[in-house]
């Protein structure tokens, strides 16, 4: 194809043509929506790091829900802030955990809508890591599988419709298939965060999900952010394993990796939109450097041109607004 016999602005020319030919689009189908569950009651506790983003009690999440479906997003993932903390992270499997009463909260309310879970240990343990530790402080990874057992099956006993395995530990998505086949929940999905990155995006979760190691980091169990073919390797496991979706965390700085799992295994895939992201995002939008609007929705259209299914992010509530009012 050459020019003047090829004129690729022939079909930008206006508004119709180019939403004609659009090879992506954005949907508020696409998207879930991260939720902060804590104890107490009339608690709305903003999170000073990412504007907008709320911790809340159990008594705010039916309307909290009711806001979600009538802005048409379909699901949310949850993170809880227990009482208490412990080496075993034992309130992350307890029946009355926060975790287990957000759902039945929101099921009692809300029955029909959909509920994931983050499966992991980090927001409960007294150290902040995502497992037991040995004497040495290494995260022993197959006494880990056991407690991450229980979580899911915690999880899912209280209602959860998936579960979302994010502690990275070797095994841990057929060790959980196991269990919720053995206790009958075999149509109960798993979206496995397959590439998870040991990310610098990561600051503000840490401090909505009180989850800051006490000690060092989380380097000897997720991956490093220079490898790519691991990611690879990491997800195949994973499918192997059975999980339904797998998951690139952070996605603005490994879109590629986005792109090279969905070329290789052409699998559900899911983008999580780190809290980072949204806290620069909100930052520059707040001193006037950049249209947040924008700068938002091309983000997201770059994890679909990549190759995300769905995505996981604190925006969801603005973009949703924004593709009703398609102003």
């Amino acid at each position: 194809m050459n020019y003047p016999e090829y004129r690729p602005r022939r079909l930008r020319c206006n508004s119709t043509i180019r939403s004609m030919v659009r090879e992506n689009s954005l949907a508020v189908t696409d998207l879930i929506y991260p939720l902060f569950v804590k104890p107490g009651s009339g608690l709305r506790d903003e999170v000073s790091s990412m504007p907008g983003v709320f911790q809340l009690s159990l008594d705010q999440l039916g309307n909290e829900i009711a806001q979600l479906k009538t802005l048409g997003i379909p699901a949310v993932i949850l993170f809880g802030l227990p009482e208490g903390k412990d080496a075993d992270g034992s309130e992350g499997y307890a029946e009355n955990g926060i975790v287990q009463k957000a759902i039945r909260a929101i099921k009692a309310a809300h029955p029909d809508y959909y509920v994931i879970t983050d499966v992991c240990l980090c927001e409960y343990t007294d150290h902040g890591h995502c497992g037991l530790l040995d004497a040495d402080g290494y995260v022993q990874n197959d006494p880990t599988l056991d407690l991450l057992t229980r979580v899911a099956l915690s999880h899912v006993r209280a209602g959860a419709d998936m579960v979302a395995p994010s502690d990275m530990m070797d095994g841990r998505v057929a060790a959980i298939r196991t269990a919720l086949d053995d206790e009958g929940f075999e149509n109960t999905p798993i979206m496995a965060y397959s590439a998870k990155y040991a990310s610098g995006y990561y600051g503000p979760f840490r401090d909505a999900a009180d989850s800051v190691p006490t000690f060092g980091d989380r380097a000897q169990y997720q991956m490093d952010p220079a490898n790519a073919d691991e990611a690879l390797r990491e997800t195949a496991l994973d499918i192997a394993e059975g999980a339904d979706i797998v998951m690139v965390k952070p996605a603005l700085a490994y879109m590629d990796v986005l792109r090279t799992l969905k070329n290789e295994f052409a699998y559900p895939i899911c983008a999580y939109n780190v809290s980072g992201e949204y806290a620069m995002v909100k930052a520059a939008a707040a001193n006037g450097w950049i249209d947040e609007k924008k700068v938002v929705l091309e983000t997201m259209l770059g994890f679909k041109r990549a190759g995300a299914d769905l995505i996981i992010t604190y925006h969801a509530k603005d973009i949703a607004r924004w593709l009703i009012n398609k102003d």
